[in-house]
């Protein structure tokens, strides 16, 4: 009965707004915008995307293994809307935007 009760209370319950914004996942050197304007897809679907990407943090260069694995990531779910997407043309549009360009995402060795 009480579990029932507790299942009601969590379906009619209204949701309560917070005032304040919720933290974005993606990085917050990056213009967000730009980047999803560039590569032709919403700026929500760019946010989603990159929230399963994992970069090297500021100053670090990230292994060759996290480089492919982000890629894979973030180009399969970028495709998803905006099929036209490839690997060059994600390249091209985040070292753009890339706090340190394309040298910084170079594999450490």
């Amino acid at each position: 009965m009480i579990q029932l009760l507790i299942l009601v209370g969590l379906i009619i319950t209204p949701k309560v707004v917070a005032a304040t914004p919720a933290l974005l996942s993606d990085d917050p050197r990056r213009p967000v915008d730009q980047i999803s304007r560039d590569l032709g897809v919403p700026a929500g679907v760019f946010r989603a995307c990159f929230s399963n990407v994992h970069p090297a943090a500021q100053g670090d260069h990230p292994t060759s293994k996290r480089v492919h694995a982000n890629k894979a990531i973030l180009l399969a779910c970028l495709q998803r809307s905006n099929p036209k997407i490839t690997n060059q043309s994600l390249d091209t549009v985040m070292d753009r935007y890339r706090p340190g360009g394309r040298e910084a995402q170079e594999p450490q060795r």
